[in-house]
């Protein structure tokens, strides 16, 4: 038999297949995080807060930063854990601080995990696309802020 018969054949009676369906969702395109960091800038400003501002993907990745003029250097690297611990643990990291004041202290145990209230994830329709990350004032002051930049995407 012929090769191209033969291939034919095995093609013929293979079971078909149908395509494999793909996941659609959203995610962050840099002019979303550009409105997300101008508004949390804004909110900060407004309050005459100093701040650092960190955007991650939904991977923990970043995607913009930016330190206000007076902010401390320590904030650069604050800021952006708070975001990634954000993103990659899917939560506030308020509720992950307040995890570890309650007894939780294997999470002392996470390289790189931010346990500092200031850091949200951003979400749609309950999937996390990305996060964000504020420091430079009081924890209460970061997550005020943060929480204005995610605000942006709402209006």
């Amino acid at each position: 038999m012929p090769r191209s018969l033969v291939c034919l054949a095995l093609t013929l009676l293979a079971p078909s297949m149908a395509p494999a369906q793909l996941a659609t969702r959203p995610t962050l395109t840099l002019a979303a995080v550009k409105q997300i960091v101008n508004a949390a800038e804004a909110e900060a400003v407004r309050n005459n807060w100093s701040v650092s501002i960190a955007v991650v993907d939904e991977h923990g990745e970043l995607l913009a930063f930016r330190r206000m003029d007076g902010t401390s250097f320590a904030s650069v690297e604050v800021s952006q854990a708070k975001a990634r611990t954000a993103a990659r643990f899917r939560t506030p990291t308020k509720a992950l601080a307040d995890r570890l004041t309650a007894g939780a202290l294997v999470l002392l145990s996470i390289d790189g995990v931010a346990l500092l209230q200031g850091g949200l994830p951003i979400t749609v329709n309950g999937t996390v696309i990305g996060a964000i990350g504020v420091s430079g004032v009081t924890s209460e002051q970061d997550e005020m802020t943060a929480a204005a930049g995610i605000a942006a995407l709402r209006r």
